[in-house]
């Protein structure tokens, strides 16, 4: 309904009726003309700035942070059952497939014209959100192989200081007491839910450290290239997904077990990773669209609210007993994103139309001298 709005809005522009009604005997004449038109409908249409607006028009930040919670419940299911019912045991084999089926997904949406083109922009960032993506999907898989899920969960609390700290560096980016409070409150309380127990090996411990700052980095970048450049997220993943191809690629015989070859590939097997790779691509289109209508922090806390919400329901629907300190920690935790969300909301009321040129202006200088130092 909104792009056919603005078809018509155009159709009826001024500018347009003016050049329908030029007249001429000469061919050289008309040919500009319908050149012109064809540039002017190009220009309204496929710009990277319009075509971001229309993401945020239809992609409103509840539509985007559902999206994505509900897909991330998904490929939970889908990769135990994966990585454990059909005895996959290759983590970073597995993320190289989703890979390779995003890749392959969004192929077919570029030669239907389905991808909006890309804002000018230099490579640094784009290789440098290719490397923490793949870094970030293949540690997170290695680690909770090699950990215990209490000791995986307390480096996912690490990443939101992460992100604080790598924002004020570099964007300059505050934030205000209130929401350190909740953000504290939510992280304390995920803590005290989910912390059952911290077994871990050296190996494991290493990779979950390692893992922690590509995360953090990731989810800024995503969410400042759409926010700051008028890039889009299918535009982004279209840039970025054969740089994480590579690293993948690189990190497979580092990381993985060998005896790939020799897995059982049988048509249940394989169409079940094949799915699984479907929602891979799935879950990082719908993180996209929910860091670039949001931030980096706020997709941070939908992630610990996933986990309170898949402990608190498997306790309330399956009957299972975490005991009463974890289900305490869990609400805590929602009462702190609860506040944390209240503290935001002032802040979506603001349009981004009203802003004045000259913040704009700023905003986008200091973007680029924060991306001037981004390491590769």
């Amino acid at each position: 309904m909104l792009c056919s709005r603005d078809i018509i809005n155009f159709w009826i522009n001024k500018d347009v009726r003016k050049l329908l009604k030029r007249k001429g005997s000469d061919a050289n004449e008309t040919g500009r003309a319908l050149e012109e038109l064809r540039a002017s409908l190009f220009n309204h249409f496929c710009s990277p700035e319009n075509a971001k607006n229309l993401q945020q028009r239809l992609c409103t930040p509840s539509v985007a942070l559902t999206f994505n919670f509900v897909i991330a419940i998904a490929i939970i299911f889908l990769n135990k059952w994966v990585l454990k019912n059909a005895g996959f045991q290759f983590p970073v084999l597995l993320s190289f497939i989703h890979y390779v089926v995003t890749l392959a997904l969004i192929a077919i949406l570029n030669v239907l014209s389905m991808i909006p083109p890309s804002p000018p922009l230099k490579s640094t960032p784009l290789f440098t959100l290719g490397l923490v993506m793949s870094l970030c999907t293949g540690l997170a898989n290695v680690s909770l192989k090699y950990n215990s899920v209490g000791f995986y969960q307390m480096a996912k609390i690490a990443v939101t200081p992460t992100i604080v700290l790598v924002e004020y560096m570099w964007y300059k980016k505050k934030v205000s007491f209130p929401k350190v409070v909740a953000l504290a409150v939510v992280s304390i309380g995920v803590a005290v839910a989910t912390v059952t127990d911290l077994q871990f090996s050296l190996f494991g411990a290493i990779i979950a450290s390692s893992w922690i700052i590509p995360s953090a980095l990731s989810k800024i970048l995503w969410s400042s290239l759409q926010q700051r450049e008028n890039w889009t997220a299918l535009a982004l993943m279209w840039k970025t997904t054969p740089i994480s191809l590579l690293c993948l690629l690189i990190m497979i015989p580092l990381l993985d077990p060998p005896g790939a070859l020799s897995y059982n590939w049988n048509f249940i097997n394989t169409s079940m990773i094949l799915i699984s790779g479907v929602f891979g691509f799935l879950l990082q289109w719908s993180a996209a669209l929910a860091l670039g209508a949001t931030s980096a922090i706020s997709h941070v806390v939908l992630g610990q609210f996933k986990t309170c919400m898949l402990l608190l329901g498997n306790y309330y629907i399956f009957g299972s007993n975490p005991g009463t300190t974890s289900i305490c920690g869990a609400l805590v935790a929602i009462a702190g994103m609860s506040f944390y969300t209240y503290l935001n909301l002032p802040n979506t009321k603001l349009k981004p139309g009203k802003e004045s040129p000259r913040k704009n202006h700023q905003e986008n200088k200091d973007n680029r001298d924060a991306f001037s130092g981004v390491p590769i």
